[in-house]
């Protein structure tokens, strides 16, 4: 089946959660996860929660378990804590929860960082997987990584995902 057939059986209305982790911005300065939440809501789909947590990675885990477990949402995009310092382990927090992890994400979100910035699109490690019956994105937390993650990766394909999934 082509992915055009695909595509057009999934689901329009998918429930996002929007997680932005950060030890420096609060809810009111998170440019990033506003954007995320806002486009989702443009996208046609219904955005359940929207928090930021800090950069720990039991604060991480803990509030990623809560969600796949108590709000069950089809998909969680997460924002910041992907770098390479020591305070970004949102990797580190998230992976291990992964079922299955979707291994184009990373470099397909590396090749078209590297269009934009260059060779230091080398410093994300953004990822993504599944945990319990959702989808997590985690991506860098800057607007302009944000933008592209999800316009051009995320929201073109989390129907189909989301499909496949639920088979």
């Amino acid at each position: 089946m082509s992915t055009h057939l695909h595509k057009k059986d999934a689901p329009n209305h998918i429930k996002i959660a929007v997680i932005s982790v950060s030890t420096t911005r609060g809810l009111s300065e998170d440019k990033s996860g506003a954007w995320i939440k806002k486009q989702a809501k443009k996208e046609g789909h219904e955005v359940v929660i929207h928090q930021v947590v800090t950069d720990e990675i039991e604060a991480i885990r803990e509030l990623t378990e809560h969600i796949t477990q108590k709000i069950c949402p089809d998909a969680i995009i997460m924002s910041g804590g992907t770098g390479i310092s020591p305070k970004d382990v949102t990797i580190e927090a998230v992976k291990p929860l992964f079922k299955k992890e979707l291994t184009a994400f990373g470099p397909l979100f590396a090749q078209l960082s590297f269009e934009e910035i260059d060779s230091a699109a080398i410093l994300s490690r953004a990822t993504a997987g599944i945990i319990q019956q959702s989808i997590v994105f985690c991506m860098p937390g800057s607007i302009k990584a944000c933008k592209l993650a999800c316009n051009e990766l995320i929201f073109p394909e989390l129907g189909h995902l989301l499909k496949h999934i639920k088979e």
